[in-house]
C-alpha cells in the first residue's frame, strides 16, 4: 500500500465520524435545548523533505520553504455549539426555557451501579409521584432536577398551580393557600468544549479532567446565593433546537464530496499499482 492510500484511508475514517456528528444534528432538530455539535479538523503528521541544497535557492518563493508531504486529517475537536434556540410558546406552567446562553439545569442520574450529576438544556419538567402526598420535579426521562444543594425536589401535599421565577425559584402554591419554594440548580457553562455527550439531551463532566489539566469549576460555575440574579428563565415556553437545517444540509454535501474524492484517490492509486506490477 502506497502512502497515497495511507493518506486517503486515514482521512476517509475520519469524514464518517463527521458526517456521523452531522446526521446526529439533523435527526435531533425537534428535540427540546439539543445544542448541534461542531467538528474541527486538524492534520495528521507531516514529513518535511528540503529539496534544495541551500535556503538561498528558495529566494522568492511564496509558499513556505521545502516539501511538506501528510499522512492525512483527523477530527481535532467536537465542540458543543451553545448558540441561543428559537422559543416556542406552550402555555403549559412547568415548561420553562433559558434564555442567556451556556445555562443548564442539573440532573441526577442514576444506574445500578453509580450515580453522577449531569447537565440538560431541555426545559420540559415533569411530576412524578413519590408517595400518595408527595411528587418529585424530574426532566423528561424521568431524571431528578436537582436544587442549588444538589438535592431532589419534593412538593407535598395538594398543589394547585406552580410559578417559576426568571431566577429560578420554583413556587408550588397549595390548596389552603401556603407555598413551598425551591431553588432550581443552575449551572453557567465556561469551557463547553469539555462537555461529554452523555445521550439523552444530557451533557457531564469529563472523567480525566485531572489529566486534561482542568477542574470542575474551570468548566462550569454554579449559580448559586448572588449569582443566581445571572439566571435567565421564562415559564410557559420551550427552547428549539439551535440546528439550521440548511447549514446541515450543505455541510452533508461537502463532507460526502470529499468522502468520494478520497475514495477516487484509492482507486486510482490501486490502477497506478496495477499498472507498474503489470510491466515486463
Amino acid at each position: 500500500m502506497n502512502r497515497t492510500m495511507i493518506t486517503a484511508t486515514n482521512t476517509l475514517s475520519q469524514l464518517q465520524k463527521q458526517m456521523d456528528i452531522i446526521s446526529n444534528n439533523m435527526a435531533n432538530i425537534d428535540t427540546n435545548g439539543f445544542k448541534r455539535r461542531d467538528v474541527q479538523f486538524t492534520d495528521l503528521l507531516f514529513q518535511e523533505f528540503k529539496n534544495q541544497t541551500t535556503d538561498t535557492a528558495e529566494t522568492n518563493r511564496l509558499t513556505p520553504n521545502y516539501i511538506r508531504q501528510g499522512t492525512g486529517a483527523k477530527l481535532g475537536q467536537v465542540q458543543v455549539n451553545m448558540k441561543q434556540g428559537n422559543l416556542k410558546a406552550t402555555a403549559r406552567p412547568l415548561d420553562t426555557a433559558f434564555s442567556a446562553e451556556g445555562q443548564l439545569y442539573r440532573v441526577l442520574v442514576t444506574n445500578e451501579s453509580s450515580s453522577s450529576v449531569q447537565y440538560t438544556r431541555n426545559g420540559a419538567l415533569y411530576l412524578s409521584p413519590v408517595s400518595e402526598t408527595e411528587v418529585m420535579l424530574v426532566n423528561s426521562d424521568g431524571y431528578p432536577i436537582l436544587d442549588e444543594n444538589n438535592q431532589q425536589i419534593t412538593v407535598s401535599g395538594n398543589v394547585q398551580d406552580y410559578s417559576i421565577s426568571k431566577n429560578g425559584t420554583l413556587t408550588a402554591k397549595m390548596a389552603d393557600g401556603s407555598q413551598q419554594s425551591f431553588e432550581l440548580g443552575v449551572v453557567q457553562v465556561k469551557k463547553p468544549q469539555f462537555l461529554e455527550q452523555k445521550g439523552n439531551n444530557l451533557v457531564g463532566l469529563p472523567a480525566n479532567m485531572a489529566q486534561l489539566g482542568v477542574t470542575e469549576a474551570d468548566i462550569v460555575t454554579d449559580l448559586n446565593g448572588p449569582l443566581r440574579g445571572q439566571i435567565s428563565l421564562e415559564q410557559g415556553v420551550l427552547e428549539q433546537s439551535n440546528v439550521d437545517m440548511s447549514k446541515e444540509m450543505t455541510e452533508l454535501i461537502n463532507v460526502q464530496r470529499s468522502y468520494q474524492f478520497q475514495a477516487r484517490s484509492i482507486t486510482m492509486a490501486d490502477q497506478m499499482m496495477g499498472l507498474v506490477n503489470g510491466i515486463r
